[in-house]
């Protein structure tokens, strides 16, 4: 897909509301986050904006349009680094001003809310109100729901309440021509039009820039407990095989790699961890059955409420974000296999990470994983039904790798898609799968 070339230069001076400047305004973070998206350090936007309206985000779209500026949407650039690497760009668009609460239905249990709306922000709105939105992705207390959308990413929540596109109810989103489009709406129950939030979620920022999103919410669990399970890793396949096939309704269950479980400094083993949010006696309930099926295979079993299970899981951030080991050049990828298969993979697993129980989908952070080895996980991935995806990495390991894996008989489909959403090629250009 071809991209034309900038035809005038992009000046400040012509966007007097939306605040903008140069990529040495922004902090060290953000230009780390910037350089690790690009391909070449040639390719790296000349200045970044941030509309403070819809209205102004469609205005300057419409310029980059007729003025063929390639640009990539961001948020607070917690992710922007994952992916494919872009090609040069022009500008770098963020929502971090599009940051309102447009509407809150109690009742129904949904909220709308702009794009650049942090989530840790969201959340303790929706604490003061008994109810929250169940999304815990990587980077959560810096991370925008515009950026979670794009990515797709919604952490260890999902084994309870589905993923970011079960959360969505609707969007708007602003086209390549400023135009501004809808699609859902603010209902639980809406059949209304073709099912865009599906195509967007995930899209990594590659169809259009998303500007508002309408998500449903649950009311906040008034009771939480975590459990992790160790031992012996054909016990362990038992207990998530007799959980699978139980009632218990854990929020989360992760089976983890030995080097994860050592870096929550629980243990030397595999794990499977487990967390029960509910009304007390019900989480009381549901603990004492696992507690009976650790006892029954041999498995030991440690509980974690309150300080230490909050604790628990900040750990359990600090070291699938890298912040344990401060490794800022490791590789993290994205896999899905079969679930029965989760103990057997994670055994051989390189590094520290884990799969979800219900699903098989799963995270894994390596401080060093050549590409030999790269092939090596994506190949045991793919044998077992599933996939590998490498999202952070140096631009240099990304240069030499094929980022996103098999495309299957998709990929056709995926290329008119752009070109209908995206015919000039200018959001996020090289990002996506195939190049798109």
């Amino acid at each position: 897909m071809s991209m034309a070339v900038a035809s005038l230069p992009f000046l400040p001076q012509d966007f007097p509301h939306s605040p903008s400047g140069s990529l040495e305004d922004l902090s060290s973070r953000q230009q780390t986050a910037i350089a690790g998206t690009l391909a070449e350090p040639g390719n790296a936007p000349s200045h970044w904006v941030a509309p403070t309206s819809q209205g102004e985000l469609q205005s300057l779209l419409g310029e980059c349009q007729k003025n063929h500026w390639p640009l990539i949407p961001c948020g607070n650039q917690t992710k922007l680094s994952w992916g494919g690497l872009a090609r040069p760009v022009q500008l770098l668009v963020s929502s971090n001003n599009l940051n309102r609460i447009v509407d809150h239905a109690v009742a129904d249990l949904t909220v709308t809310v702009e794009a650049g709306v942090k989530l840790k922000d969201l959340q303790a709105f929706l604490q003061s109100h008994q109810q929250f939105l169940p999304l815990d992705p990587l980077y959560h207390g810096q991370a925008t729901v515009g950026g979670i959308m794009a990515t797709g990413c919604a952490g260890p929540w999902q084994q309870r309440y589905g993923g970011v596109r079960d959360l969505v109810l609707g969007f708007s989103f602003v086209r390549w021509d400023g135009q501004l489009a809808k699609a859902g709406g603010r209902v639980v129950k809406n059949v209304a039009g073709y099912d865009l939030m599906k195509l967007f979620i995930g899209s990594y920022g590659t169809l259009g820039f998303i500007s508002q999103i309408t998500f449903r919410l649950y009311p906040l669990p008034p009771s939480s407990t975590s459990l992790l399970l160790t031992g012996n890793p054909t016990s362990l396949t038992k207990a998530g095989q007799t959980l699978r096939r139980s009632g218990l309704t854990p929020t989360a269950a992760l089976v983890c790699s030995r080097s994860l479980v050592k870096a929550l400094n629980l243990g030397q083993e595999l794990g499977l961890l487990l967390r029960f949010q509910n009304l007390e006696p019900v989480v009381q309930a549901q603990v004492g059955e696992v507690e009976k099926v650790a006892q029954a295979l041999a498995l030991e079993s440690q509980c974690f409420i309150g300080q230490t299970e909050t604790g628990l899981w900040q750990r359990w951030e600090n070291a699938m974000t890298g912040k344990n080991g401060g490794n800022d050049d490791g590789v993290l990828c994205k896999f899905g296999l079969l679930p029965a298969k989760a103990v057997d993979f994670l055994q051989q697993l390189p590094g520290l990470g884990y799969i979800q129980l219900g699903n098989g989908l799963g995270w894994g952070r390596f401080i060093e994983l050549d590409q030999e080895q790269l092939r090596q996980q994506r190949q045991i991935c793919q044998d077992n039904g599933g996939y590998l995806t490498v999202l952070e990495a140096s631009p240099n390991y990304k240069k030499h790798c094929d980022v996103w894996g098999q495309s299957g008989h998709g990929l056709a489909v995926m290329g008119r898609l752009k070109q209908q959403f995206d015919p000039h090629n200018l959001f996020s250009p090289g990002r996506f799968v195939g190049g798109f």
